[in-house]
C-alpha cells in the first residue's frame, strides 16, 4: 500500500477512534442521549449522568424496587454488569443517597463493524458511483467515511507507481445514504475507494481499486416506443433514445441490442440493431408483442445496461402483405415446377428400364394405335421428321455390312445412316436374325434401341 493510502487510513482510523472515545461513558455521542452501547459477552460499565464522577449512587432497573448496586459499592457513579447478555439491555435509573433521580441511562448490545462490501459502476465515462452494505449486521448505529484518490499508470521504465493528490472525500448522495459519487473522473485511470464503517464499539475499513473502463455500465435506453406498420401484418417498428445519464459524443458512442415476443410466448428473440430503430419482420400477425433494449459501449468495454421497460405493440392487420403474397406464390410455383420435374423423371426411367418383352407376347407401344406400322412414311419423309422427333441417333452403321444396308433402298440412305441423322426416336439395333428388316411392311421391324418413339409411336421385334 502506498504512503497516501497509509496516510488516509490512519486519518480514517484517528476518526473513528474519537468517535469511539467519545461513545465511551459519560458522555454519550452516538444515538440518543442516554444510550449506551456494549457487546454480548463482554464486561460492560454503566455511568450516571447527573453527577459528578466518583459520586456514590444508587442503581435500579425502571420500573423496579430491587437494588442492583448501593453506593457503599466504592464504584462512585458507574455500574459494572459483568458478561452482559441480552437480559441486560433496558432502562436504569441512579439516586443519589437522598434518593433524588440523577440519570437515566438505556443499555443497547451489539457487536463491532466488519469490513463493508462496496461496489461501484459507471453510468457513463465521466462519473461513477460506489455503493456499500454491511457484510454482518451490528445492530448498533452505523456511519461511514468514503474517499477516493486516482492512482498513476506505472512508468515505461517500469518503476513503481507512484499515487497522484488525494485523497479526496467521496459526497455522499444524499447524505447518510449508502452512495457516494465521484465525478470528472478520467476515463483511462484507475482509482482506490476507501468506505470505512463506524459504531460505537469500533471502525472496520474496505479498499477497492477500479478501473472507470471494467465499471462501465450505462443505464438502461429511454423512451421506448413500438407501432405497427401500415400494410405489413408481421412488421413492427420499434425506436427509442440514448439514456440521459449518457454524454453523447463522436468518440464515445452505444450501441444497443433488442428483445422481442408474443404475448405468452416464455422465448425472447434478440437482434442488435445498427441505430437507434429496428423493423421487426417476422412478428406474428395480430397478436400483441413485448419488446425490450438495452445499451453497451460501442467497443464492448464494462457489461450489458440493464433491460428497459417492455413496450408493446401490435401488427396491423388491415392489409396483406404484397411481398409476402408474391413470395407465397413463388414458393408454390417452384415446388409445382419441382414435383412436375420430378414426375417426368420418373416416368422417363420406367420407360427406359422396362424388360422389352422378348420371350413374351409382343406389345404395342402406348402410340402404337395412333400410328399403325403399315403407314409409317418412306425414308426421305423419315429425315425430316427427325426435325418433329427432338432426338439424335447414334450411327450404328459401322456395325451393319453394305448388303444389310442396302436394304434400306439405296446409297442415299446408308450415307444417312453413317452420317449420324436422327431417325424418329433414336439408334436402332440389329433383329433377331442379324438382318436389317425393310422397316416398311415387314413382319421383322427394326425395334428401337430406347423404346421411345418412332415420330411418336414405338416400334418393336
Amino acid at each position: 500500500m502506498s504512503s497516501s493510502c497509509s496516510g488516509l487510513s490512519r486519518v480514517l482510523v484517528a476518526v473513528a477512534i474519537a468517535l469511539v472515545s467519545t461513545s465511551s461513558p459519560c458522555p454519550q455521542a452516538w444515538g440518543p442521549p442516554g444510550v449506551q452501547y456494549g457487546q454480548p459477552g463482554r464486561s460492560m460499565t454503566l455511568c450516571c449522568p447527573g453527577v459528578t464522577s466518583g459520586a456514590p449512587v444508587s442503581w435500579f432497573r425502571d420500573g423496579e424496587t430491587r437494588l442492583l448496586q448501593g453506593p457503599d459499592s466504592g464504584l462512585g457513579h458507574e455500574l459494572v454488569l459483568a458478561r452482559a447478555d441480552s437480559t441486560d439491555e433496558g432502562t436504569y435509573i441512579c439516586r443519589t443517597l437522598d434518593g433524588a433521580l440523577k440519570g437515566i441511562v438505556t443499555l443497547q448490545l451489539g457487536y463491532p463493524p466488519a469490513r463493508p462490501v462496496v461496489s461501484c459502476q459507471a453510468a457513463d465515462y465521466e462519473n461513477f458511483s460506489c455503493t456499500w452494505s454491511p457484510s454482518q449486521v451490528s445492530g448498533l448505529p452505523t456511519r461511514y467515511l468514503t474517499s477516493y484518490r486516482k492512482k498513476t499508470v506505472p512508468g515505461a521504465d517500469g518503476q513503481r507507481m507512484s499515487p497522484s493528490t488525494g485523497p479526496w472525500p467521496c459526497p455522499q448522495d444524499p447524505p447518510g445514504a449508502s452512495r457516494c459519487v465521484v465525478h470528472g473522473a478520467e476515463f483511462w485511470s484507475q482509482y482506490r475507494i476507501n468506505v470505512t464503517e463506524v459504531n460505537p464499539l469500533g471502525a472496520s475499513t474496505r479498499l477497492l481499486d477500479v478501473s472507470l473502463q471494467s465499471i462501465l455500465r450505462p443505464d438502461p435506453p429511454q423512451g421506448l416506443r413500438v407501432e405497427s406498420v401500415p400494410g405489413y401484418p408481421r412488421r413492427l417498428r420499434a425506436s427509442w433514445t440514448y439514456p440521459a445519464s449518457w454524454p453523447r459524443q463522436p468518440h464515445f458512442l452505444l450501441k444497443f441490442r433488442l428483445q422481442y415476443r408474443p404475448v405468452q410466448h416464455p422465448a425472447w428473440s434478440t437482434v442488435e440493431p445498427a441505430g437507434l430503430e429496428e423493423v421487426i419482420t417476422d412478428a406474428v400477425a395480430g397478436l400483441p408483442h413485448a419488446v425490450r433494449v438495452s445499451a453497451r459501449d460501442f467497443l464492448d468495454a464494462g457489461t450489458w445496461s440493464a433491460w428497459s421497460p417492455e413496450a408493446w405493440g401490435t401488427p396491423s392487420i388491415d392489409h396483406r402483405d404484397p411481398l409476402e403474397q408474391v413470395a407465397v406464390l413463388a414458393s408454390l410455383g417452384i415446388f409445382s415446377f419441382l414435383g412436375l420435374a420430378a414426375g417426368a423423371l420418373a416416368l422417363g426411367l420406367w420407360l427406359r428400364l422396362r424388360p422389352d418383352g422378348k420371350d413374351g407376347p409382343q406389345k404395342p407401344g402406348f402410340l402404337a394405335p395412333v400410328i399403325p406400322v403399315d403407314k409409317l412414311p418412306d425414308l426421305h419423309q423419315l429425315a425430316v421428321c427427325h426435325i418433329l422427333c427432338g432426338l439424335f441417333w447414334t450411327n450404328r452403321s459401322r456395325h451393319l455390312g453394305r448388303q444389310e444396308m442396302s436394304s434400306f433402298g439405296g446409297d442415299q440412305e446408308i450415307s444417312m445412316l453413317r452420317r449420324g441423322e436422327v431417325l424418329c426416336g433414336g439408334p436402332w439395333k440389329m433383329d433377331r436374325d442379324g438382318q436389317m428388316g425393310r422397316i416398311f411392311g415387314s413382319s421383322k421391324c427394326v425395334a428401337c434401341r430406347n423404346p421411345s418413339a418412332l415420330c411418336g409411336a414405338c416400334v418393336r421385334l
